[in-house]
C-alpha cells in the first residue's frame, strides 16, 4: 500500500511539475500574442531580417527554398502586409492560432519560444486555410 501511494504522489508531481512548466494558458495566449505583434511589427518595419527570425525553422527553410534566396529577400518579393491589431488567440498545447484583422498566422512553440509556422492565411469555407507564408 505505502508503494502505491508513493507512486500516486511522484505521479501527482510529475503532472503538475509538467503543467506547470509549460506556463498557464493565460500566459501562452499572452506569449503568442506577443510574438505575433513582434513579427507584425517587423513586417511593418519592414526589417525582414527580423520577422525571419521569428519564424519556424521549417517555413524558414521552405520560403528560402521556394523563393531561391535568403530569407529576407524572399519576404521582401512577397511584400506582405501586416494584419493590424491581434483579435484572437486559441493555443492548443505546442500550436497556436492567431486572428488579426486582416491576417490569420499559425504557430508553433519550440525551445526558443513561440515560432510563426504560416502567415498571410485565408480561411476559406470548407477549406483548409490557404497560406502565402508556410512551412513544408
Amino acid at each position: 500500500m505505502v508503494g502505491r501511494a508513493c507512486c500516486v504522489a511522484v505521479c501527482v508531481l510529475l503532472t503538475v511539475g509538467g503543467v506547470g512548466g509549460c506556463g498557464t494558458v493565460a500566459e501562452r495566449r499572452d506569449d503568442v500574442r506577443n510574438a505575433t505583434a513582434a513579427f507584425q511589427a517587423a513586417l511593418g518595419a519592414q526589417a525582414y531580417d527580423r520577422a525571419c527570425a521569428l519564424l519556424a525553422p521549417g517555413t524558414l527553410e521552405e520560403l528560402e527554398q521556394s523563393a531561391g534566396s535568403p530569407c529576407a529577400q524572399a519576404l521582401r518579393a512577397k511584400r506582405p502586409t501586416p494584419g493590424s491589431a491581434v483579435r484572437r488567440t486559441d493555443v492548443y498545447g505546442n500550436q497556436a492560432r492567431a486572428v488579426l484583422a486582416a491576417d490569420t498566422l499559425f504557430l508553433s512553440h519550440f525551445a526558443a519560444g513561440w515560432r510563426v509556422v504560416a502567415a498571410g492565411c485565408e480561411q476559406r469555407p470548407q477549406e483548409p486555410y490557404q497560406c502565402r507564408i508556410k512551412g513544408g
